[in-house]
């Protein structure tokens, strides 16, 4: 017992920051993310086993967020469409131009669905190959080409410049 410990405050004290940024890119939001950290770290280290390395640690809690991430999106919108509510996100004030594109971003990967924003952090995040985003998602590689395929469109489209086309940027290359 006392190897998982040693391991869980390893784990916590040198990749802590990185599984948070992680499950920011997943979720969008600080708390949320913080949250999805704990509760995976939780559910990791709630039950006994063998003492690995720091990174199978890592590794094992990254797929446990992910897992999370996916099963509460997926109870968040059955609940939203039983709510006769609708529910908006605040907006942030615009103090630069750098909190503004960042705003902007997460505004566009907001717009994506869980399965696409999924794809989009494990590819760009955790620069992953199609095949390894297909194998954790339990998804053929086909599909994890058609989620990317449709996110970088939606995300070209949401993040372009007003008046500016798609078709002008591809003749400027």
């Amino acid at each position: 017992m006392a190897e998982w410990s040693r391991l869980l405050s390893e784990l916590a004290r040198e990749r802590g920051a990185e599984l948070n940024r992680y499950g920011f890119l997943l979720c969008g939001d600080r708390a949320e993310a913080a949250d999805l950290v704990q509760e995976a770290l939780v559910r990791v280290f709630s039950r006994p086993r063998r003492a690995g390395e720091l990174g199978e640690a890592e590794a094992y809690v990254r797929r446990t967020m992910l897992n999370r991430y996916l099963d509460l999106h997926r109870r968040r919108t059955r609940w939203l469409r039983a709510l006769p509510r609708l529910v908006s996100p605040a907006l942030a004030a615009d103090h630069s131009t750098d909190v503004m594109h960042r705003i902007d971003l997460v505004d566009a990967l907001s717009g994506l669905s869980p399965r696409q924003r999924a794809c989009v952090v494990l590819r760009y995040y955790e620069d992953l190959s199609t095949a390894d985003i297909a194998a954790r998602l339990g998804c053929g590689e086909g599909t994890v080409k058609r989620h990317l395929s449709d996110a970088l469109a939606r995300l070209g489209d949401r993040l372009r410049p007003p008046g500016r086309h798609a078709t002008e940027e591809r003749l400027e290359r």
